[in-house]
């Protein structure tokens, strides 16, 4: 028992053998800072970090020929674009925005998961969902934050391919599109995870959470393990990693940074992001905490960073919480599979009636 406790605490702590070329890291910290580098110098940073939201979309870059990529970014950014505009459309209320935020959820890992589309998979199209239902309702600023959402997915689009021409992406084999056909094991899945995360969200909103959004978000992230050890090792990971985090946030503020540093700072967080997150999720998780302070937090100054940054872990600890729930649901019990395995009898039967 004690070997088997001092494995798992190792494990937690190891660092994944899987290479990644460092100029991946750069072209994600490219695309991210771009945007809030044009924001700072025309005086727009807040408004220019939603276009630094839609250019993570570049997180979504396969290891195929550059026809594929392009059709896959395009297809990525247009279900950025959807996920965002029915969240901020569903804003304006608390209850239509958890209907919207469930409906989209269980959409995109649907989708995801039926296209095999490797991570993040579904998880940034949640994320950019729950930050437009947290985005204050206003029609007149609708369309144009949609178009800062789609102007920095442009931008990662257009990056992208000059990217996959400069490091020959045409000489990859040829890339043949599969799709998962348990459509009924992906739908069960989709609806519990789709439930936790709106679960989540109503919970944060009992509680009246100022920052409801993280709670969801969280969720998501942890739901995201493809085992109950992952989905464990993530929950620690992230509860740990955002505390440092915080700390490396502190920091950041505590140096009243202008709109210029903040962007430096977002570049710099986006390319360590991305090269740590291959390797351990939870040092990577140390410079997402500040990322995304600086990206969804920065336009609440009515908080000072230290209350701000208590409530984030409150926050994270909750959503966490709720995603080993599901996690255990899912992997720790016949629920799921005794549900499928009756809707697969049922769909085999009117199949043969049909016949």
């Amino acid at each position: 028992m004690l070997t088997s406790l001092l494995a798992q605490f190792k494990s937690l702590f190891s660092w994944s053998d899987i290479k990644r070329p460092w100029h991946i890291a750069v072209l994600a910290a490219v695309c991210v800072g771009i945007p809030v580098l044009i924001g700072a110098a025309v005086g727009q940073f807040a408004l220019s970090t939603l276009s630094s939201l839609g250019a993570m979309v570049i997180l979504y870059l396969p290891k195929t020929r550059i026809s594929h990529r392009m059709v896959t970014l395009a297809l990525c950014s247009f279900g950025f674009m959807v996920c965002f505009s029915i969240g901020s459309l569903a804003s304006f209320n608390h209850y239509f925005a958890a209907l919207a935020l469930a409906f989209l959820s269980f959409g995109s890992i649907v989708i995801t998961r039926y296209y095999g589309l490797p991570n993040p998979g579904s998880f940034f199209f949640i994320l950019v969902s729950a930050l437009a239902i947290y985005l204050p309702f206003d029609l007149s600023t609708f369309a144009n934050n949609v178009g800062m959402v789609a102007l920095g997915a442009m931008l990662s689009c257009g990056l992208a391919f000059f990217y996959s021409l400069i490091t020959h992406a045409n000489a990859l084999p040829q890339t043949r599109v599969e799709t998962d056909p348990r459509v009924n094991a992906i739908l069960l899945e989709a609806a519990l995870v789709a439930f936790c995360i709106t679960f989540s969200y109503i919970v944060a909103l009992m509680l009246s959470l100022p920052n409801a959004l993280w709670v969801p978000i969280s969720c998501a992230a942890i739901l995201q393990g493809a085992t109950f050890r992952m989905i464990w090792h993530r929950n620690i990971h992230r509860i740990v990693g955002t505390a440092i985090g915080m700390g490396v946030a502190w920091f950041v503020f505590s140096l009243n940074p202008n709109d210029w540093h903040l962007a430096v700072w977002m570049i710099l967080f986006q390319f360590l992001v991305e090269l740590l997150i291959v390797k351990n999720y939870g040092a990577a998780v140390i410079f997402i905490t500040p990322l995304t302070v600086i990206m969804a937090e920065f336009t609440s100054a009515n908080m000072t960073t230290e209350v701000l940054l208590q409530h984030r872990l409150v926050d994270i600890s909750i959503g966490s919480a709720i995603g080993i729930i599901g996690g255990t649901v899912f992997h720790r019990t016949s629920l799921l599979k005794n549900i499928e395995s009756r809707m697969n009898t049922r769909s085999s039967l009117s199949g043969r009636n049909h016949s």
